[in-house]
């Protein structure tokens, strides 16, 4: 048998976890055809097919199942490794991910400062839904994700970080923007334009009201929390925006009301996979998360 290079276990392992040859193919910048040929070679190498081809899918066969175990390992060993040695704090890359509602509006700021600290440090950022995110910590494909609570998954340690409201968002002009006192049952009779139920955010808005006996009815949905804003603008109806969003938007077309009583609030956390190496940088990355949410709950104690 000739010698597996860990190019090619990495890129069964992206074939193995999209289920998809061009799909795979894209996030490793490289032709369809060579991926192919990659996977073909590490089949000729084991002398078994490691996937079931179907027209639009591949499914791990089950030596695909035990190589897509050992690669796990094999190539968790060997990052680990090269992470322990050029771990001197400074220097190095980091895969942070977060979720959309979080990204765009928490992570600029954050992320200024902390190059500012660490210039010679490389970050990069992966946008995308919470069972994205979970995926990638339990693969190690990123190192860490901000996203909000609650989870459920294995091999991820989370720790919450800060809690923040959730703001009725409304168009100017609107019945309820004159009114000094907001409850939720003043909001009963309105439409709601809320993100597609594959963010969690549409999940905490819809069960902050469910626990009140109020089920929001959606009129419209969108894939982006800057299109759900704009869509309130234009008076399609209200909305939950948690309120680092609110402090991003200049927008005079719609006002932000916070609720009398029990307020929505969601539950920001960071979540990594402890089992495997955890590099000075990484550490630092963490406490400065921790620094922010203290100095923002100590913010809002004052205020």
């Amino acid at each position: 048998m000739k010698a597996v290079d860990s190019e090619q276990l990495r890129q069964f392992l992206m074939v193995a976890r999209r289920g998809n040859i061009t799909r795979a193919a894209e996030e490793l910048s490289m032709s369809q055809s060579a991926l192919s040929r990659s996977i073909q070679r590490l089949e000729e190498e084991f002398g078994q097919p490691l996937f079931d081809r179907k027209t639009r899918a591949v499914e791990l066969t089950d030596a695909g199942q035990l190589v897509q175990r050992r690669a796990e390992e094999v190539l968790g060993i060997l990052d680990d490794t090269k992470a322990q040695i050029a771990d001197d704090g400074r220097l190095g890359r980091l895969r942070i991910g977060a979720i959309p509602t979080i990204a765009p509006y928490f992570l600029p700021s954050f992320l200024r400062r902390f190059s500012a600290e660490f210039p010679s440090a490389e970050v990069l950022l992966h946008e995308e839904t919470t069972q994205q995110l979970l995926t990638r910590c339990q693969h190690g494909e990123i190192d860490l994700a901000i996203l909000a609570l609650p989870l459920e998954a294995k091999h991820v340690d989370t720790e919450e970080l800060f809690k923040e409201e959730l703001l009725l968002a409304m168009p100017v002009g609107h019945p309820l923007a004159e009114r000094k006192r907001v409850m939720l049952d003043d909001v009963e009779p309105y439409p709601f334009v809320l993100l597609s139920e594959a963010h969690c955010l549409t999940t905490s808005v819809v069960s902050y009201c469910r626990q009140r006996s109020f089920q929001p009815v959606a009129v419209e949905s969108a894939s982006q929390l800057a299109t759900v804003q704009e869509l309130v603008s234009l008076g399609h109806g209200v909305s939950l925006i948690p309120e680092m969003a609110r402090r991003c938007d200049p927008a005079e077309s719609r006002v932000y009301r916070s609720f009398d009583g029990t307020k929505p609030r969601r539950t920001i956390a960071m979540a990594w996979n402890p089992y495997r190496f955890e590099s000075r940088l990484l550490a630092s990355f963490k406490q400065h998360l921790r620094d922010v949410a203290r100095h923002r709950t100590a913010g809002r104690a004052t205020r």
